[in-house]
């Protein structure tokens, strides 16, 4: 497994209330994509950086969607561009209740 990590400043800082809205959203883009495991939308505490974790079943379907055209989408619904970290994922422990 693949684990992306995307950052992006944002023009203006959001509130967290702002963001659960923006993100809801985009949220279903992201559904029914091949070897996307989950998504987490992503807030820092002074709300000027937002992003995703992307968990992927590997690193080509990551490639997949981080197209020319998906960071164009990025840069204008929040105004700079993406970036994309990857780290291998070889151990995921989930402690849902």
């Amino acid at each position: 497994m693949m684990t992306a990590i995307v950052q992006f400043k944002l023009l203006e800082p959001f509130s967290r209330e702002q963001a659960q809205d923006v993100f809801s959203s985009t949220a279903s883009k992201y559904q029914n994509i091949q070897g996307l495991i989950r998504k987490y939308y992503l807030l820092s505490e002074d709300g000027e950086t937002a992003g995703g974790v992307y968990l992927w079943e590997s690193r080509a379907d990551a490639e997949k969607l981080y197209t020319e055209e998906w960071k164009r989408f990025i840069r204008d619904k929040y105004g700079s561009d993406p970036l994309v970290t990857y780290f291998e994922t070889p151990v995921v422990v989930d402690s849902l209740w």
